[in-house]
């Protein structure tokens, strides 16, 4: 069994807006950001103002961020905290998407490999 990493246990949705939240940081720790600012940065099919502000919630839940909605200027806006999570979100999903690769690459070796010895074999016993 290997350890868990946090961005394991997020969801498609939950690591798009937290790669936007990540890029509207800009390395801050607490930042201010509007509702469309997040959605500019999403995929344009499936997300909504609300289900943003859902997947939010879910993230301040996990620990990721901490969430206080405000006004500015009479726009809905919010202040975000990054926790220790959230700060290591990019180094978490880097090393994710390694892992990913790595076993893409086995995988891929071991069927080339396979694919070798049967060959092999069939020239052998023909």
């Amino acid at each position: 069994m290997g350890v868990t990493m946090p961005t394991d246990r997020l969801s498609r949705r939950e690591n798009a807006v937290m790669n936007a939240m990540f890029t509207l940081a800009h390395g801050k720790e607490r930042f201010l950001v509007c509702p469309y600012e997040i959605l500019a940065l999403l995929p344009e099919k499936g997300y909504d103002e609300e289900g943003v502000e859902r997947i939010l919630r879910s993230l301040e839940l996990d620990g990721y961020l901490e969430i206080l909605p405000t006004e500015r200027k009479g726009e809905k806006t919010y202040v975000v905290c990054m926790h220790e999570a959230g700060l290591a979100y990019r180094r978490y999903d880097a090393v994710r998407r390694r892992k990913l690769a790595f076993k893409l690459a086995l995988t891929v070796a071991c069927g080339l490999l396979s694919a070798a010895v049967g060959i092999l074999l069939r020239a052998l016993l023909s």
